[in-house]
C-alpha cells in the first residue's frame, strides 16, 4: 500500500512538472524551441526591420524609379539644342560654287515651365510611393515577426508537452512491471505520447514555414541561418500605444505615404493639363545665315587696271530671321483632353485613398481594443483558472478520488487554455501592427 502511494505521489509530481512551468509569463523554451531563439545574438524587431529596409529587393527596386525620375526632372529643365547646318554648291562643268553655313535656334517660349512642373510632380510622386513601399514592408516584417515567434511559442508548448507525457509513460511502465497498473494504461499513454511527437513535428513544420517567410521580407535566402531575439510576451509588453484618431479633428492620415502620393498624383495630372496647354500654344525659332557665292560669266571685260580679264566675283551674304509655329489647326486639343481626363481620375483616387485610409485606422483600433481585451481575459482570469483547476484535479488524484486519465484530460484543457492564449497575445500583436500601418509608421 505505501509502495502503490508512493507510485502515485512521482506520477502525480511529473503531471505537474510541466504545468508548473507553462504557468509563468515566460515560457521555457524545449530543445526543437531553442534553435529559432536567442537572447543575446538573435535579431530584434528592430533590427529586422532596418534589414528589410536595406536589403529587400522590392524596395530597392522602388528606389531606383526615384533615380529615374530624378534624371527627367534634369531632363525637362534643359532648353532645346539649336541646329547648325553647313551646305557647299558646285556648278557642273563650270567654276562656280556656293558655301552656306546657317544656325537655327528654338526659343522654347512656353513649353520649359509646363515640362519642369510636370517632371517635379513626378519625382514628388515616385519618393512617396517609394515611402509608402517603406510604410507596407515594415509593416509586413512586424506581422511575419510576431507570427513566427507564435509558432515557436506553439513548439515551445508542444516541447514541453512531450516531456511531461514521456515522464508520465516511463513512470507508468514501471508501474506496469511492478504489476500495480494494467498495461492498457500504458498502451494509452504510448499512443498519447506519438500523436504528441507528431503534434510537435507538425509545429515544427510551422515554424519553419514562417521563419523562411520572415527570411525573404529581410532580404535573405532561405538557407542562410537566422535566429530570433523577441519573444511573443516581450513584444507584447514592449509594445508602445498608439495615438487615437478623432473622427472630427484634423488626423495624421493626411501624412500617409499613399495618401500623400495620391494628392501628389492629382497636382501631377494639373501639372499635365498645363503642359499640354503651353504645347498648344505659339513658338518662334530665331535663325541666322552665311553664304559665300564665287559666280562668273564666260564673257570677258576689262578690269580696273584697262585689262581684259572674265567677268567673275565673290560676293558675301547674311540672312537672320525669325521662324513661328502657328498653332491653326493642331492645338493640342486631344493631349489636353486626356490630361483633364486624367485629372478627374486622379483626383477620385485621392478621395479613394483618404476613405481607404481612414477605414483602415477605424477598423483596426477596433480590432486592437478588442485583442486587448481578450488578452487581459486570458491573463487576469482563464489561465489562472484553468492552472487551479489542474491544481485540484491532481490533489483529487493524490487521494485516489480521480484516475490519471481524469489527469490527463485537465491538463489537456489546461495546454488547449495556453494554446488559445498564444493566439490572443498574436492577434494583439498583429492588430497593434495593423494599427502602426494604418497610421503610416515605419519604425
Amino acid at each position: 500500500m505505501i509502495a502503490r502511494r508512493l507510485i502515485l505521489a512521482t506520477t502525480v509530481a511529473a503531471l505537474l512538472t510541466a504545468p508548473a512551468v507553462r504557468g509563468q509569463e515566460t515560457l521555457t523554451t524545449g530543445t526543437s524551441a531553442a534553435q529559432y531563439m536567442d537572447e543575446q545574438a538573435g535579431i530584434t524587431l528592430e533590427a529586422a526591420i532596418a534589414r528589410a529596409l536595406e536589403r529587400e529587393p522590392s524596395v530597392r527596386a522602388v528606389r531606383a524609379d526615384v533615380a529615374v525620375a530624378q534624371g527627367l526632372r534634369q531632363q525637362a529643365a534643359l532648353r532645346p539644342n539649336p541646329t547648325l547646318s553647313f551646305e557647299h554648291r558646285e556648278e557642273p562643268a563650270g567654276t562656280d560654287n556656293q558655301t552656306t553655313v546657317s544656325v537655327e535656334w528654338p526659343l522654347d517660349l512656353f513649353r520649359k515651365r509646363g515640362r519642369v512642373q510636370t517632371a517635379d510632380r513626378e519625382l514628388e510622386a515616385t519618393q512617396f510611393a517609394v515611402a509608402d513601399r517603406e510604410r507596407i514592408l515594415a509593416a509586413e516584417v512586424r506581422m511575419q515577426y510576431g507570427a513566427t515567434v507564435a509558432a515557436v511559442r506553439d513548439l515551445a508548448v508542444a516541447d514541453d508537452l512531450v516531456v511531461a507525457v514521456r515522464r508520465q509513460f516511463e513512470l507508468m511502465r514501471a508501474r506496469v512491471q511492478e504489476g500495480a497498473t494494467p498495461p492498457l494504461q500504458r498502451d494509452l499513454l504510448d499512443v498519447e505520447l506519438r500523436r504528441l511527437e507528431a503534434e510537435r513535428l507538425l509545429a515544427g513544420g510551422r515554424a519553419d514555414a514562417a521563419l523562411v517567410q520572415l527570411k525573404r521580407l529581410l532580404g535573405m535566402p532561405p538557407e542562410q541561418p537566422l535566429v530570433l531575439r523577441d519573444s511573443l510576451e516581450n513584444l507584447i509588453g514592449g509594445r508602445q500605444p498608439a495615438v487615437a484618431v478623432p473622427a472630427t479633428a484634423p488626423t495624421p492620415l493626411t501624412q500617409r505615404p499613399d495618401v500623400l502620393e495620391a494628392d501628389t498624383r492629382v497636382r501631377l495630372a494639373e501639372a499635365r493639363v498645363e503642359q499640354a496647354r503651353r504645347e498648344g500654344r505659339v513658338d518662334v525659332s530665331l535663325f541666322g545665315a552665311y553664304m559665300r557665292m564665287d559666280a562668273g560669266f564666260p564673257q570677258q571685260g576689262f578690269g580696273t587696271g584697262g585689262q581684259l580679264e572674265r567677268v567673275r566675283g565673290g560676293f558675301h551674304y547674311v540672312a537672320g530671321g525669325a521662324m513661328v509655329m502657328l498653332p491653326l489647326w493642331n492645338r493640342n486639343q486631344g493631349q489636353l483632353a486626356a490630361a483633364q481626363a486624367e485629372r478627374s481620375g486622379a483626383e477620385a483616387r485621392r478621395e479613394a485613398a483618404e476613405l481607404a485610409a481612414r477605414a483602415e485606422v477605424a477598423a483596426a483600433e477596433a480590432r486592437d481594443t478588442q485583442a486587448q481585451r481578450a488578452v487581459a481575459l486570458y491573463a487576469g482570469s482563464a489561465r489562472p483558472l484553468a492552472r487551479q483547476n489542474l491544481d485540484v484535479v491532481a490533489q483529487t488524484f493524490e487521494l485516489g478520488r480521480a484516475t490519471v486519465f481524469d489527469m490527463l484530460a485537465e491538463q489537456r484543457r489546461y495546454l488547449e487554455v495556453e494554446h488559445a492564449y498564444t493566439n490572443a497575445l498574436r492577434e494583439a500583436w498583429e492588430a497593434r501592427a495593423a494599427l502602426r500601418r494604418a497610421l503610416g509608421e515605419v519604425r
